[in-house]
């Protein structure tokens, strides 16, 4: 299984940016997916979770509500996290990480991640002038 992120980078405050990950050797429609992001000197916190099916349900951290969003094209096998109106808190490594979408809830997924979810190997975001 391989989770492979790209679109991070360097973004400046107010600006915006789009990440995307494309997981291979899993069947796609069965899993969760969710970002992740580990910010310096600061704990793991997931950002958003998007459902394997019912309609899609998602959830967000608090601070980024109305500003992220997490969609899935299933046909295409891509998930992608839009993030609007960047601050530098948000800088960090995002990672993709995939989970049965049966395990758990959008909610608890995010949370706390299982033991065994899969994981891709993260990417640099900077928000900064």
């Amino acid at each position: 299984v391989q989770l492979v992120e790209s679109g991070g980078g360097l973004v400046q405050p107010g600006g915006s940016l789009r990440l995307s990950c494309a997981p291979s050797g899993l069947n796609f429609r069965d899993y969760a997916i969710g970002w992740f992001r580990q910010a310096p000197g600061r704990e793991r916190e997931g950002v958003a979770c998007i459902s394997h099916n019912n309609g899609y349900s998602t959830d967000y951290l608090d601070s980024v509500k109305g500003r992220f969003s997490i969609t899935r094209d299933n046909a295409k096998n891509m998930v992608f996290l839009q993030m609007n109106d960047r601050n530098p808190a948000g800088t960090g490594v995002y990672y993709c990480v995939a989970t049965p979408g049966l395990y758990s809830t959008v909610q608890a997924f995010r949370a706390r991640p299982a033991s065994d979810a899969y994981w891709g190997q993260g990417i640099q975001v900077t928000v900064s002038s």
